[in-house]
């Protein structure tokens, strides 16, 4: 059984710019939204070791550096760059329409070592 699609109005893309993070807390949940020449990816927006914001963090290709301790995530997997070093983190799909990204917060995806 596949699980439904609901997808939640966050912003519009002008909101993002290229190469960079926002953070948006939606009730208890606060996420990341990166984009990546023009591609939008969403992540918990915590780091898993001190929860650092990641949406404050560097990006570099399809990852983003903590910016309290360097840590590097995949920001299509939410898997950490040395996965010996800390725990991955929830992604979210993510899609554009009509110039506003829409994230499925209900269907995160996470990676379980």
């Amino acid at each position: 059984m596949t699980a439904e699609t609901t997808w939640t109005a966050i912003t519009p893309t002008d909101n993002v710019p290229p190469r960079e993070g926002r953070a948006v807390r939606i009730g208890n949940l606060e996420i990341a939204i990166f984009n990546i020449n023009g591609r939008f990816l969403t992540i918990e927006n915590a780091c898993p070791h001190k929860g650092g914001p990641l949406c404050d963090g560097i990006t570099s290709g399809t990852t983003v550096v903590c910016p309290l301790h360097g840590q590097r995530f995949d920001l299509e997997t939410g898997a950490p760059v040395l996965a010996s070093q800390a725990t991955c983190l929830a992604t979210f799909p993510t899609r554009v329409d009509e110039g506003l990204i829409l994230v499925d917060l209900t269907n995160p995806r996470k990676i379980v070592p």
